[in-house]
């Protein structure tokens, strides 16, 4: 490429200048001709002129090319622009990591007390066997403080010297140091022996002992070896090297990236780092600018290479881009400990506690061990991993928070057959199990149930006032209004590959979640996915391009990768294909923060889900919102009661008993329809007495103590129960909203 073809053709009459060194102003020189026509001009004068000579009457003249600097901006402007760090710790805003780490804090203190206390017979063997060794050393050292021991070279050099003079100094002041020295010893054990003896006469017996035992310890602690102390630690403690400027940018320097290598020849490492390398949670953060042309995303592929420049476990090593800076800057976080071997904590919602997915629900947590927690409202899930990496455990996490709301109607299929969602059957509206073709119809009803709803919702939701529902989208508020039926629906398919792969259901269920995908946030009905095969057959693209957060555990290559986190993550950094065979529970979360994230999540093991799944029925029977499969309610294709719930109540009452007992009430029920009410019966008394009261808590048939007797003994007596008016004044004020309706 010439000059011309850089500048133009009419580039010869400027010529470049730059004075020497990197932050020299570039100029351009003009040649500017006299004011002389071009026409009139002897052909003569306009030969070239000879190399390093210049014409007559042009003259250069100065054009800079660089523009004056910028001015600087004003103290208001740069603060504006700055961040604001948190005035107080994340953990102490947040009041589930408040109390983790209250927990952890009382737990650690705990565990070293156990720790020392049973080892106090070892420590006090230990101190009695050393208290002798203590007791010679007390009194050599008693001898050299009283004799002055430490003075006896000086006094020896005035000897060797024949210094009579100064030996004679030395050894009267000697005299007169062991004098006092001498006396304030005799007045000590003389006082040490008044009240040992004082206290052996007259004291307690515990405080003989307390000070027998006080004497042996400190004579066994002044007989201690220097190198073998007596307590070893509770807690041994990683031993971790602290992280320096020079072992990251050894490990940049490692990577054979070639910008790097260059830029590290020009001295640019000292200048790399835009912070301090400071510590952050279990290990150490630094922020780097990389050099020109290198991005946080070409040291992300190369982890790998990192770890080793780092001499430290792959999973320790987590570099990151920031977003809302430039893609050189690079944020590395190296932990203490792998990520797959830090102690993990509990779930919160484990042992109590209510959700709202209105709100977030924890979910795991992040490389520092800080709890990340979804907000699935208006948003749905996509969960994808090779087959035995928690893929599974993970679904369950999300519908386990979600069980916690009883506003919530769920639809729980785990298409595998293996019965790992099986405590969500015990609170879902439909369950099913298996990837037989009977379980994938039932599967598609409810599909088709579920999209139909979508129809009827927005028609609720485009009739109401402005003033009630300004956003056209479902709220707290109006989820909680019974009326409207707008409360939260979500759908759960564990294994989804097995219905979009069918030969027969396919192609619809691919339609119908598509649909559902895109029009049901705004109107309350949530989709959660999981797959262990996220390829293009199995994952339609209407469905994986339009979900709106993405949790990708370890797969094995970049297609299954992107079907799940998205066209384009592998290119940009987010590998899930870099988790080890160790890595189980740990995956990339997308779509949720504004940048990527690294998920570990919270370990919820088979009975653990059962006792929280049983909190959740229980909140749900206490709210009259268990209904469907988990109430034992029989429903057809589009979900509606294949029977009719007052109807039989009030057939299985005579119009000669005024009052009857909850379990009365079931007992019959079973009697007259054993497919519907049969699982009911099964159900001990008093849990037989809160199946039939959540089931006609939503037609506000009341439930109250009634007189009662038992059809067995023939005794009487108070228990839960309904009367047969209250069942009738139901039937009739529902027939009257239908005619209305």
């Amino acid at each position: 490429m010439t000059h011309s073809d850089l500048f133009g053709p009419d580039s010869q009459d400027f010529t470049p200048a730059e004075t020497e060194g990197p932050d020299a102003e570039v100029i351009l020189l003009r040649k500017n001709p006299p004011d002389t026509d071009p026409a009139d001009a002897d052909p003569a004068d306009t030969a070239e002129p000879e190399p390093g000579t210049a014409d007559d009457g042009e003259q250069e003249t100065a054009v800079p090319v660089d523009g004056p600097a910028p001015a600087r901006p004003s103290w208001q402007q740069s603060i504006r622009s700055g961040e604001r760090r948190e005035v107080l710790p994340t953990w102490l805003l947040s009041r589930d990591e408040l109390r983790e780490r209250v927990r952890w804090t009382l737990d650690h203190f705990t565990h070293v007390f156990a720790f020392h206390a049973v080892r106090t017979p070892v420590y006090a063997g230990t101190l009695a066997i050393r208290s002798p060794l203590g007791a010679a050393r007390l009194v050599g050292g008693a001898f050299r403080w009283v004799s002055d021991a430490d003075s006896r070279p000086i006094r020896a050099n005035a000897i060797a010297h024949n210094d009579a003079a100064e030996y004679l100094r030395l050894a009267k002041h000697r005299d007169g140091k062991v004098r006092l020295r001498l006396t304030i010893l005799l007045a000590a054990t003389l006082g040490t022996a008044i009240l040992l003896t004082a206290l052996i006469v007259a004291g307690p017996t515990w405080g003989m002992l307390l000070a027998l035992a006080g004497i042996v310890g400190g004579l066994g602690w002044l007989g201690a070896p220097q190198d073998r102390p007596l307590i070893g630690p509770a807690v041994v403690k990683p031993q971790v090297q602290k992280l320096t400027s020079h072992i990251v940018l050894r490990a940049l320097g490692a990577l054979g990236i070639a910008g790097i290598n260059q830029a590290m020849t020009k001295g640019w490492g000292p200048r790399a780092f835009v912070a301090p390398i400071t510590r952050d949670g279990p290990g150490w953060r630094a922020d780097v600018d990389l050099p020109y042309g290198v991005t946080a995303v070409d040291i992300m592929e190369r982890r790998d290479r990192l770890a080793s420049g780092l001499r430290r476990p792959m999973g320790c090593v987590w570099p990151e881009p920031v977003h809302d800076q430039h893609t050189g800057r690079l944020v590395l976080w190296v932990g203490d400990q792998d990520m797959n071997q830090a102690s993990q904590p509990a779930w919160p919602l484990a042992k109590a506690g209510t959700t709202s997915v209105f709100k977030p629900l924890p979910f795991g947590t992040d490389q520092r061990g800080r709890t990340v927690a979804l907000t699935l409202m208006f948003a749905n899930m996509l969960i994808g991993a090779m087959p035995r990496f928690g893929k599974t455990f993970a679904l369950r996490v999300v519908l386990l928070a979600v069980a916690l709301d009883p506003t919530v109607e769920m639809h729980t299929w785990e298409l595998k057959g293996t019965g790992d969602l099986g405590p969500l059957e015990q609170v879902s509206h439909t369950y099913g199990s298996g990837p037989d073709d009977e379980t994938l119809a039932a599967c598609m009803d409810m599909l088709r149930y579920v999209y139909k709803d979508l129809e009827r919702r927005a028609k609720v939701i485009r009739n109401l006032p402005k003033d009630v529902c300004p956003e056209n989208k479902v709220t707290p508020e109006l989820a909680g209004k019974k009326s409207l039926r707008l409360h939260p629906l979500l759908v759960a398919i564990d294994e989804c590959q097995e219905l979009f792969a069918h030969d027969k259901f396919g192609k619809e269920a691919a339609e119908l979640c598509t649909g559902i995908i895109k029009r049901g946030p705004a109107m309350g009905v949530i989709l959660e996915l999981a797959t262990q095969r996220p390829d293009k057959d199995s994952m339609p693209t209407g469905v994986s391009a339009n979900v709106g957060i993405r949790f990708c555990l370890r797969v094995m290559g970049q297609t299954e990768n992107d079907m799940v986190l998205g066209t384009s993550s592998y290119k940009n950094g987010l590998r899930a294909t870099t988790f080890t065979a160790n890595d189980r529970g740990i995956g990339y979360l997308v779509g949720h923060a504004t940048d990527p994230q690294i998920i570990r999540t919270f370990y919820i093991d088979a009975p653990a889900a059962e006792r929280i799944a049983e909190r959740a029925r229980a909140a749900r029977i206490a709210a009259g919102t268990l209904s469907g499969y988990a109430a034992g309610e029989t429903t057809d294709a589009e979900r509606a009661p294949a029977h009719d719930l007052l109807a039989d109540v009030l057939a299985v009452i005579p119009a000669s008993e005024e009052r009857v007992w909850n379990e009365t009430v079931v007992d019959r029920l079973a009697e007259l329809r054993p497919d519907a009410y049969g699982p009911w019966a099964a159900l001990p008394a008093k849990a037989k007495s809160a199946q039939l009261t959540a089931a006609l808590k939503p037609f506000g048939v009341a439930v109250d103590q009634v007189w009662g007797t038992d059809e067995t003994t023939g005794k009487g007596a108070n228990r839960r129960g309904i009367e047969r008016d209250d069942v009738t004044a139901a039937i009739t004020k529902r027939d009257v909203r239908r005619r209305s309706d």
